[in-house]
């Protein structure tokens, strides 16, 4: 019986082709070869188990082979590994630059390679610094490490830096299938995926995963094996689970959830597995997304019929509740209730969406050129702005001189028309800000539709009234939160003027306008408390107010003798200068 060699190791690449993931760097590699542009300091660097070492390795290997003296050699005598992780000490580094003077026998180089290069002492990264940045012509030097932030920056100026990524799942999962395939093991494509994810980037991760799985399972690899034996979520789990929340089914969703906890998983890697589900789910609406999932096909097919059933304001509402849980799930009491929680919120989107929609929808245009035209008399009343539209025979009884009063009170400036005229006529000049005619719009309204005009409320006020409920209608809108407009009010304390005119200046155009869009609640409350619908706001703008800010030393001598001109006779008796 032969013995078992892990598939790390038994399918180690000995070419830069077999190199999963890292295609750039080995690209550079072979050029720089080919074109004799080599560094003779090189730095690997990324995380564990992407290919430092075995980069390396074929890289050592190579320089001699193309010398040309023997391909059959693997020039193991040229090459030195040294760990920086057990030999660290200045005595170590002394003992290989030692070696480094003797030139190789066979072949052109002697490469050393120098793993965890950032375990090195201090005093040996100093010991180490003449040799690296002038070895002799013969000697290559190779570190590779995981952690590049610890090394000294005098060390990194002295290497050709090479930065290797964590491996794609799709190409760590094309890697495993490869070797099942060479050790004849069915394996789920799905199944590979699962142990590509639970990799994280690191190759290495990836093949060590796959032993322990073939030894659980024999030459059949299934997706359900995997997830026993990694302990993770399997996809079905989410599928299901989605599917109630859909529906808006709270009890089994929770029911789900109870289950999961049942079999020893953790709620944190629930809620952060379905926040990527509900991801997925999304990125499977659209066409130009749908790339974006790093999942078989298979399960592709089931993103895509599931992502059909949920509506895009669902998905991201969804995504937006789920990420709160994880945010807030380590700070919760109560970890169990927040999931929950979280369940039945996303559960109930639906639900709210149908609430917020009105109950009674427009007409479409198909059905309003359906509906017979009908011509509407409308009723003349002594209020009203416009002269009524009415038949021919209608409007010969009609008061030619009635008429004609109407249309030149239309004509005056708005001081000049009559009080039942000054309804909101924006073109006519009516001001915006005056509290009456906000109260005649809504008379106006209430009149079309035939309702009772209520009469308007003129009680006086006094100065201090008017500032104790101008402190009032401050404090009810830090209550709603509006800060901007709370410091818009704090500008300037309020004047009473001509009665029922309340005034306040600001500094600049800017302030006015921004009150002026906010000044209808505030006027309603004034005029609710005061009981006074006749009031109206008038802002100032002061442009007066120009500091003048003092930079230099003579703008400040300027500003002294301006409080004390004693400081101009003191500087004269002690001839002092500035």
């Amino acid at each position: 019986m032969e013995p078992f060699v892990v598939s790390a190791l038994k399918y180690r690449p000995q070419k830069f082709g077999d190199v999963v993931g890292q295609h750039a760097i080995t690209q550079t590699l072979e050029n720089a070869i080919e074109q004799n542009h080599l560094a003779q300091a090189l730095l690997f660097c990324g995380p564990r188990g992407v290919g430092k070492t075995t980069c390396a390795r074929i890289l050592a290997k190579k320089i001699n082979i193309q010398d040309g003296i023997d391909t059959q050699n693997d020039f193991a005598f040229n090459i030195f590994e040294l760990d920086a992780a057990s030999n660290n000490s200045v005595e170590d580094i002394r003992n290989l630059i030692d070696q480094v003077r003797i030139p190789p026998q066979i072949g052109k180089f002697k490469v050393y390679i120098i793993d965890e290069v950032h375990m090195l002492s201090q005093a040996a990264f100093n010991a180490f610094l003449k040799t690296l940045e002038e070895p002799p012509a013969h000697a290559i030097f190779i570190l590779a490490t995981t952690e590049k932030h610890k090394i000294i920056p005098t060390i990194l100026s002295r290497c050709q830096i090479f930065d290797f990524k964590r491996i794609g799942i799709t190409d760590a999962k094309n890697h495993l299938s490869h070797i099942a395939k060479e050790e004849n093991i069915e394996a789920e494509e799905e199944a590979l995926q699962l142990i590509a994810q639970k990799a994280d980037g690191a190759m290495r991760d990836a093949l060590s995963i796959f032993d322990r799985i073939v030894s659980f399972s024999g030459n059949k690899i299934t997706a359900q094996s995997v997830s026993i034996n990694l302990n993770i979520l399997d996809f079905d789990t989410f599928i299901n689970i989605t599917d109630h929340l859909i529906e808006g089914n709270i009890r089994a969703s929770i029911l789900v959830f109870d289950q999961v906890l049942s079999k020893g998983f953790d709620g944190h890697h629930f809620i952060t597995g379905l926040g990527s589900h509900l991801r997925d789910l999304w990125m499977a609406k659209n066409e130009e997304t749908i790339e974006l999932l790093e999942v078989a096909e298979t399960t592709k097919a089931k993103y895509l019929s599931q992502s059909k059933n949920a509506s895009l304001y669902f998905l991201e509402k969804a995504l937006e509740l789920s990420n709160d849980c994880d945010l807030n799930y380590k700070s919760s009491k109560n970890q169990r209730l927040l999931v929950e929680l979280c369940l039945m919120q996303i559960a109930s989107v639906n639900d709210e969406k149908k609430k917020t929609e009105p109950y009674i929808k427009p007409p479409s245009l198909e059905e309003k050129e359906k509906e017979p035209q009908k011509k509407e008399v409308k009723q003349y009343h002594k209020n009203d702005i416009e002269p009524p539209v009415v038949s021919e025979p209608e409007s010969n009884q009609l008061n030619k001189k009635e008429v004609d009063t109407k249309t030149d009170d239309l004509d005056k400036e708005p001081e000049e028309q009559s009080p039942s005229l000054k309804i909101d006529i924006k073109h006519k000049g009516v001001s915006g800000l005056s509290l009456s005619s906000i109260k005649l719009k809504k008379e106006f309204e209430n009149q079309k539709q035939g309702s009772a005009v209520q009469p308007k409320r003129e009680e006086k006020f006094s100065q201090e009234e008017l500032e104790k409920i101008w402190s009032l209608s401050i404090k009810e809108q830090e209550k709603k939160g509006a800060h901007n407009l709370v410091a818009l009010l704090k500008l300037d304390t309020p004047r009473l003027k001509n009665v029922n005119e309340i005034h306040l200046t600001f500094p600049n155009n800017t302030n006015k306008k921004e009150l002026e869009r906010e000044k209808r609640d505030i006027m309603l409350f004034l005029g609710e408390q005061l009981k006074n619908d006749t009031l109206s706001l008038k802002i100032h703008v002061d442009l007066k107010e120009d500091k003048k800010f003092i930079y230099t030393p003579k703008d400040k001598y300027d500003q002294l003798v301006a409080i004390n001109p004693l400081v101009d006779e003191f500087r004269k008796e002690f001839d002092l200068d500035l």
